[in-house]
């Protein structure tokens, strides 16, 4: 009978809640619909910048770029400089057999090398692969998948392509080359370092029908592989572009939104990861314009230096430790290649019920977004800084990248014809709409893990291995 009179009696409070986050979820929408500004600057900074490469001037051209856009809305922006190893591609030849191969270098490869040596297939270049090869594998160059092969056992998990690249320096070999998944000889660059520092033996990738006819051949008969190549390193600074919306009645605590700005030089990075940093930048926008009420703290981080090891990310969590803020940051979402999602998603799931609430209330409102909420843990993106620091990730659930663009990541077809205009929207709105939410809620319910519950939570959440294989694995 008490529970009864209880409901009765809050009953008034939780609809004047759902009335509040009704009308922002509203504004929100339609702002985002009739102004949202992503689309056309993302094509504009494609046409006239290019590339985002951090540590060219074309990253900085990028920064400046992301600073006005920001500082026009009427944020209060700044940058973050931190030192960056930069990277630049110079020259490569690849030959199989002495027949020419059309390749690219991977980043952080050494900046000069020549060498040959016989080639052994490694098959997925899983750590289980060279377990079963021991000690034939040293002294030669590896060929690899990049991802996992068909057929492969149901079970297997990939690597990263700078684990594989650990790996294979670990058991001996004098280099690696990975044959990409993607059909019509498209080749794949991103970084083969998993610290953001030189490796110390050369990695390429080849094309599919390249690589598989190579795989095919190396059943039957020895091949002679030979690399030659040349590249620049140096230390430079980079900057994150940091927007910031001060909270109210709990601004010492933060939200945290971000997402990568830099990309690779083949291409434009339209989509890995323009479509993300330049929702972000909408995101903002959109909140300052609205004038809503935020409780929390709200930062919008545009980071530099993630395609070369999550730098900028790491910079900015070193940062907030060293200043004794890392225990004000509540939540952190981030927006890497995010595309119409059709949910909300979390690393932990403690958050679930209030994702059920808001994505219940939101769907009335946008019945494109379908409530498809999601849960776990993942790396090898600027949220894993904020995680390893046991600080709770999200960001838009259940998407799907357009025109097939997931092919193209990190290759020389990742130009703006693959953005779609609807689906970036989305991805603003998802985003605003889970800001606001995280701004304003009472209680998050996910708290900052201590190192036991983040050591467990990490190996429910299978991430153990490649973490230790990262380096990145802090405990005994």
């Amino acid at each position: 009978m008490k529970n009864i009179i209880l409901f009765i009696f809050l009953l008034p409070i939780f609809s004047l809640f759902a009335q509040d986050y009704t009308k922002a979820y509203n504004q929100i929408a339609k702002e985002v619909d009739k102004n949202s500004e992503a689309y056309s600057n993302l094509k504009l900074a494609t046409e006239t910048i290019g590339h985002r490469l951090t540590g060219s001037s074309n990253g900085a051209k990028a920064e400046e770029y992301a600073f006005e856009v920001l500082k026009s809305y009427g944020l209060d922006v700044r940058y973050q400089a931190f030192e960056v190893e930069s990277w630049a591609r110079k020259s490569l030849s690849l030959k199989m057999d002495n027949q020419p191969v059309k390749a690219v270098s991977l980043a952080h490869s050494p900046v000069s090398a020549e060498l040959t040596a016989a080639v052994i297939d490694v098959g997925n270049g899983l750590k289980s692969d060279y377990e079963r090869l021991g000690n034939s594998v040293q002294g030669k160059i590896v060929l690899a998948y990049l991802h996992i092969l068909p057929g492969s056992e149901a079970a297997l998990k990939n690597l990263h392509r700078s684990e594989k690249t650990a790996l294979a320096a670990q058991y001996g070999a004098k280099g690696i080359i990975f044959i990409n998944s993607v059909n019509g000889g498209v080749l794949l660059t991103g970084t083969a370092s998993i610290t953001g520092k030189l490796i110390n033996i050369p990695a390429v990738c080849i094309g599919k029908e390249d690589g598989m006819a190579w795989k095919e051949k190396l059943k039957n008969s020895e091949i002679q592989a030979y690399i030659q190549m040349e590249n620049s390193s140096e230390l430079i600074q980079a900057r994150n572009i940091v927007a910031t919306i001060p909270g109210k009645s709990l601004a010492n605590e933060k939200i945290v939104v971000g997402g990568h700005l830099d990309s690779w030089d083949l291409a434009t990075g339209a989509i890995d990861n323009g479509i993300g940093s330049f929702a972000v930048m909408d995101m903002a926008r959109t909140l300052k314009e609205l004038h809503l009420k935020s409780d929390r703290t709200i930062e919008f981080v545009l980071f530099m230096g993630e395609e070369q090891g999550l730098l900028g990310s790491k910079a900015y969590v070193e940062q907030a430790k060293k200043d004794g803020q890392l225990n004000t940051i509540k939540y952190m979402l981030n927006f890497d290649m995010t595309n119409n999602p059709k949910g909300f998603s979390t690393s932990r799931v403690e958050m679930d019920a209030l994702h059920a609430s808001w994505g219940k209330l939101y769907s009335t409102i946008d019945t494109a977004f379908q409530s498809k909420n999601t849960q776990g843990a993942w790396l090898h993106s600027d949220h894993q800084p904020f995680m390893l620091a046991g600080i709770p990730i999200g960001g838009g659930g259940s998407a799907k990248l357009p025109n097939n663009a997931g092919l193209y990541y990190h290759s020389d077809q990742d130009n703006f014809n693959l953005v779609d205009e609807y689906g970036l929207k989305q991805t603003v709105k998802i985003g605003a709409v889970l800001a606001y939410s995280l701004a304003n809620t009472k209680e998050i319910p996910a708290k900052q893990q201590n190192d036991d519950e983040l050591v467990l939570f990490l190996e429910e959440s299978n991430l153990k291995e490649e973490l230790k294989i990262s380096g990145d694995w802090k405990w005994n």
